[in-house]
């Protein structure tokens, strides 16, 4: 009976120092991350050669605003080619090339009532006592015929009416002021191309997408207000990209 008692004592005590290192094992398993290997297919190319796939990421197009700017200020259209925005360039010179047209239209017209306006002047010889003056037999009230073009491309010249010197005056100070005004507007519209390529490729820089979000709620401190006034909240996320 001793002997089947000490036997049954050993067992035991073997079955239980196995048990706690099955534990300890099981625990120590728990411990450790998971791992889990996926087999991909498409990696067996020609043969048994295994030649591993690397998914390479496009790397997104991000401007430089400096750069864009300089090229822009350069080269009227060369901002908007670097931002990629290719569409905008047919615009800008279009623009511009209205702008120096009227400037060159308007200038052709001042010439020429320019040219009337002097025609009531002796400027013929510069030593003369009478240089800067009226013509000899001329007045304010005198008319003189005034030729000016009626297009820049055939030159075409035309009579128009008999005008006298102040009506010739008022038309030349026009003309200047209409080509002034063109010259302005085109140097505008070239600034302005400057400006729409930093600001284009500043844009390019956020992130427009459904990160932006926005948050609505209520709201009882209100900016400038003593007291406690309800209100609505609105708040927007912006996130930016990192360059």
């Amino acid at each position: 009976m001793k002997k089947w008692f000490w036997i049954g004592m050993f067992i035991l005590i073997i079955g239980k120092v196995s048990a706690q290192k099955t534990e300890k094992v099981e625990e120590k398993d728990r411990k450790k991350p998971e791992r889990t290997v996926v087999f991909d297919s498409t990696a067996f190319i020609q043969g048994d050669s295994v030649k591993p796939q690397i998914a390479v990421e496009k790397k997104k197009f991000i401007p430089n605003p400096g750069k864009a700017t300089k090229l822009a200020a350069l080269i009227p259209g060369s901002g908007q080619i670097y931002n990629r925005d290719y569409w905008k360039v047919p615009l800008v010179y279009a623009a511009l090339a209205g702008g120096t047209w009227t400037a060159i239209y308007w200038n052709v017209r001042y010439k020429d009532f320019l040219r009337g306006y002097e025609s009531f002047y002796d400027l013929s010889d510069k030593t003369s006592t009478t240089y800067g003056q009226l013509k000899s037999g001329l007045t304010s009230d005198s008319r003189l015929p005034i030729f000016y073009r009626g297009g820049i491309l055939n030159g075409q010249r035309v009579d128009s009416l008999l005008l006298t010197i102040d009506q010739v005056k008022r038309e030349k100070n026009t003309y200047r002021r209409y080509k002034e005004t063109a010259i302005v507007f085109t140097v505008a519209l070239y600034a302005l191309s400057i400006i729409e390529a930093n600001v284009a490729a500043h844009l390019k820089t956020f992130d427009l997408s459904e990160d932006i979000s926005m948050k609505v709620a209520p709201k009882i401190q209100q900016p400038n207000m003593t007291l406690p006034t309800p209100g609505v909240s609105l708040v927007f996320n912006l996130h930016r990209r990192k360059q």
